[in-house]
């Protein structure tokens, strides 16, 4: 079912205006948030399954038994018919006779290494353009409001357009490549950061300290800086590790469609899946394999980002 352009932007606004409300107890916002994330089971298996994935990352193209590329049992395989897992080959074999366990742990790094990049570039690019109209509209005037509305038609243009539909024609535009799925996929982000930082930072304008500062004589500048923009970021931080999980999944049918890395001597999972089509018949652990790991992935964030949004939700620390 698509979500019409509309309603994205009230889901997303409704978002920013949780950080515009004040904790009323002696607790800051981050260590109640805190204790509500140990109290939460869903923040702990989250938690668990990216600690599990970054390690696997991070350690296991160290730790594999065989190189990803290396086509060592090249030898057994026959038309349609690989040998499966075994001793040697946990996860049996490819169509090239090469090791589907290492190639599994080598294109976790692969994919962390997109989750992470395209979402940072949507965060900076986004909280830049998102700030920018944020300090214009709250607290700069009529001349404010009127670069708050030229920033934020653009970024309704791009909220208009499906996401995979938009990612798929930057990629097609730049061509093939890692670096073409990184940028393709942060500037699909990159209005839904922008609109939860305005939003955010708007309602935080209209907050007491705000009026304390400008009655002492505090620039406006230094006021959005310094005050504004940090109190405003908490639905930001939490918009950022959803995104890792859509990021991870967009780049993995970007690789899926063609567009992704073309090297094959770098294994990733959504170039893996599309390799293993025409095997679907004889060799399904191939597909199944790349795509469970796929999915346990954007869960493990999706679960911490939901638990991290509910923690940090005003409505529910009363």
């Amino acid at each position: 079912m698509t979500i019409s352009p509309s309603k994205k932007k009230e889901k997303i606004d409704r978002l920013a205006e949780t950080a515009a409300r004040d904790d009323e107890r002696g607790v800051s916002l981050w260590q109640e948030a805190f204790r509500r994330l140990r109290r939460n089971p869903a923040a702990i298996i989250g938690t668990v399954i990216l600690a599990l994935f970054v390690l696997v990352a991070l350690v296991g193209p160290l730790l594999v038994p065989h190189a990803p590329d290396a086509q060592l049992w090249k030898g057994e395989v026959r038309l349609g018919d690989f040998p499966g897992p075994r001793a040697e080959n946990w996860f049996g074999t490819d169509q090239l006779g090469r090791d589907e366990f290492s190639r599994m742990i080598v294109g976790a790094r692969q994919t962390l290494l997109v989750g992470i990049v395209a979402t940072l570039i949507g965060l900076a690019v986004g909280s830049l353009i998102g700030g920018v109209a944020g300090a214009a509209a709250g607290l700069g005037g009529r001349w404010g409001r009127a670069i708050d509305n030229v920033l934020m038609r653009f970024i309704d243009m791009l909220l208009a357009m499906p996401s995979l539909l938009l990612a798929i024609s930057i990629a097609a535009l730049l061509g093939a490549g890692l670096t073409t799925v990184m940028i393709a996929v942060g500037v699909v982000s990159v209005p839904v950061f922008a609109r939860l930082l305005r939003g955010s930072m708007i309602a935080q304008s209209n907050s007491d300290y705000v009026l304390a500062a400008t009655s002492l004589g505090v620039k406006k500048p230094k006021i959005a800086l310094t005050h504004v923009v940090p109190n405003s970021l908490a639905p930001v931080i939490v918009q950022a590790t959803l995104t890792l999980a859509t990021a991870i999944i967009e780049a993995a049918a970007l690789s899926f469609l063609g567009l992704g890395n073309n090297d094959a001597s770098i294994p990733e999972w959504g170039v893996m899946l599309a390799d293993a089509q025409p095997y679907l018949d004889s060799a399904p652990r191939l597909a199944i394999l790349p795509a469970v790991a796929i999915i346990i992935t954007a869960l493990g964030f999706t679960l911490l980002g939901e638990a991290m949004r509910e923690a940090l939700d005003p409505k529910l620390r009363k």
